[in-house]
């Protein structure tokens, strides 16, 4: 991810981080728990959408870039929260190299019927 750094000044959405923590239900299984880290300021811009199929119904999948100041508890399969809305982290890494920046591909998905 070879994108300039941002200015402090562009970090203007509040997001919650989540991490991801994994339950063993007594049927057999595990389900997903997604539990609170922090609240951070980020930059979150919309990539591209394009519609689909998920089960049976029509689903809407996005995928954000969210920048945020470098943590290395934020990976692949956590969620950020940006107004109320939940962007599953793809990928993370060091936007360049400094550690001063994080770089997050999100995606979400949402069924429209």
């Amino acid at each position: 991810m070879s994108e300039r750094a941002p200015s402090l000044g562009s970090l203007t959405d509040r997001v919650q981080l989540r991490r991801r923590e994994m339950l063993a239900e007594d049927e057999g299984g595990h389900s997903a728990l997604y539990v609170p880290m922090a609240n951070v300021w980020a930059r979150v811009r919309s990539l591209s959408g394009r519609q689909g199929e998920s089960a049976d119904g029509r689903a809407v999948a996005i995928s954000h870039a969210v920048v945020l100041r470098f943590r290395r508890d934020v990976g692949p399969g956590d969620r950020i929260v940006y107004r109320g809305r939940n962007l599953d982290v793809v990928s993370a890494a060091d936007l360049n190299g400094r550690r001063a920046y994080l770089s997050c591909v999100c995606s979400e998905t949402s069924i429209t019927g």
